[in-house]
């Protein structure tokens, strides 16, 4: 339980979000960083806009402080996410695990953002649960897993990007964020909220944006690399969504969306593709809840999305073995897509009565 009473004294020297943060392990996270060390910065399977663009971030910044900072994805991100700054220095395990563990065996640090469990991170999971490096958890997930060495755990905030920007401002060093870092942390923040959609409700949210927005960014040709770069077949793909694999379920406030192996076959499937495909479903007047289920090889990828106070991620955690946040979480399933869907429908009546119309 924050102390809000400590926080509302000492505002005039910090904003309400890094006092925050300062209750976490701030303090014992910057002692680690006063020498110069070999540090991993790790995110999670099927990394978004927040998971890179936080990522590339820290790295940024650490490696202006003089540390030897390399960052390691599980698989590779959206070819929509790219060009950002650094991105082509990123590691990707899948593609060079032999390397990826000589890092991680030689890091003394490991940073752990965007996620709140190894079991996120796919392969690399043995290797970093058995690295001796100390580990640390940067994230806003709920339910952080009891592994990490230091944690910066703060689920109401809107971003794994913000609490970036909040370390490096609790650290003094924001004459460090230059334009490209702040470009990486905003690409964070706007993907992770929908473009300011969800998730920020925080007047510290917009603070942080308009200082990235002084330090030079340019938000039209960012939101443009984003989201005006689809190619053909995504676009086919989202109609196809829409018109063949959406279920509506008025009586339960609910709609979801599947796509099978052929599915995706069929519409030439890259990384990414799917990306807000499920925002979609949840757009629909008097839904409450919706879920895009997606075939992979060797398990189907569940999101959720909710609107309101109904907390998908008691959903993912209790019923997918997932999680995440209230309103936005997910889940892998190792088992037939039908049996997943299957899945979902059976326990609605159990919460229907939580999922009145919002209008």
């Amino acid at each position: 339980m924050y102390d809000y009473n400590f926080i509302l004294i000492n505002f005039t020297r910090y904003s309400e979000h890094t006092m925050i943060l300062l209750n976490t392990d701030f303090q014992q996270i910057k002692s680690l960083l006063a020498r110069p060390a070999h540090i991993l910065i790790t995110t999670h399977t099927n990394p978004d806009g927040d998971a890179v663009g936080s990522s590339l971030a820290l790295g940024s910044y650490l490696r202006k402080k003089g540390h030897q900072a390399e960052v390691v994805i599980p698989d590779r991100s959206p070819g929509f996410l790219s060009w950002l700054p650094g991105h082509d220095k990123i590691l990707v395990y899948r593609d060079d695990p032999q390397r990826c563990n000589r890092i991680i065996a030689e890091s003394e640090m490991i940073f752990s953002l965007d996620y709140n469990s190894f079991s996120r991170i796919s392969d690399a999971e043995t290797f970093v649960r058995a690295s001796g490096a100390r580990k640390v958890l940067i994230d806003h997930h709920l339910y952080p897993e009891d592994v990490f060495d230091y944690r910066i755990a703060v689920p109401d905030t809107s971003s794994t990007s913000e609490l970036v920007y909040d370390f490096i401002e609790a650290s003094g060093d924001l004459a460090l964020l230059d334009r490209d870092t702040a470009t990486c942390l905003y690409t964070g923040i706007i993907t992770d909220t929908g473009s300011f959609s969800y998730s920020c409700n925080y007047v510290r949210t917009y603070q942080i944006t308009a200082d990235l927005f002084r330090r030079g960014i340019d938000g039209e040709h960012i939101h443009r690399l984003i989201y005006d770069t689809y190619s053909e077949d995504r676009l086919r793909l989202l109609g196809y969504c829409l018109s063949e694999r959406l279920v509506v379920l008025p009586e339960f406030h609910t709609a979801y969306i599947y796509l099978t192996r052929n599915d995706l076959k069929r519409f030439n499937y890259q990384i990414g593709d799917t990306e807000g495909v499920v925002n979609y479903a949840l757009s629909i007047a008097n839904i409450n809840l919706a879920a895009l289920f997606m075939e992979r090889d060797d398990y189907v990828k569940a999101s959720f999305r909710s609107k309101g106070n109904f907390s998908v991620e008691v959903i993912a955690r209790k019923h997918f073995n997932g999680g995440g946040h209230a309103n936005a979480s997910g889940a892998n399933c190792y088992e037939p897509i039908g049996q997943v869907v299957e899945r979902l429908l059976a326990i609605l009546p159990a919460y229907l009565d939580s999922l009145p119309s919002v209008y």
